[in-house]
């Protein structure tokens, strides 16, 4: 495995707000200093469209394909490597009930193929770095509009 990305958060608000939060893709300038943009209809197949801030000088573009959408639970979507296998990523975002109306949190990125060593090394801190900052924002803003 190049690269996994496995972070975890119990968020003070309950599952449907998280959920909104996640898949709202239109309020991502509002609130994501990672993924600035993004655009999908979120079902198998589609694609996402995302303005990714590797960098804060640098916002790259960055088109993958929904993989799995089971609404209120999971939304995970990626690159399939394609016949050479170089690139392959699984990004994944869980939303769970936990106790008193809380929500447990989960973003899970893996990044595979044979040149993933090759961008961890390169972009691995970035990447991880945009994942945590990603996900206390979300943390943030669900708490913030909870009802």
């Amino acid at each position: 495995m190049g690269l996994v990305i496995d972070l975890s958060r119990e968020i003070d608000a309950p599952p449907p707000v998280v959920w909104d939060v996640v898949t709202n893709l239109a309020a991502y300038p509002e609130w994501n200093p990672f993924v600035v943009a993004c655009r999908s209809g979120l079902k198998a197949g589609d694609p996402i469209v995302m303005q990714v801030r590797l960098f804060p000088w640098f916002t790259q573009s960055q088109t993958e394909a929904v993989f799995e959408h089971v609404p209120q639970a999971r939304l995970c979507y990626g690159l399939d490597g394609g016949r050479a296998g170089a690139i392959i990523s699984r990004r994944c975002h869980e939303v769970a009930a936990g106790a008193a109306g809380r929500t447990h949190y989960r973003s899970h990125f893996e990044l595979s193929g044979w040149l993933s060593p090759v961008v961890a090394a390169m972009l691995g801190s970035r990447l991880e770095h945009g994942f945590r900052s990603m996900t206390d924002a979300l943390q943030r803003r669900a708490e913030q509009t909870r009802t």
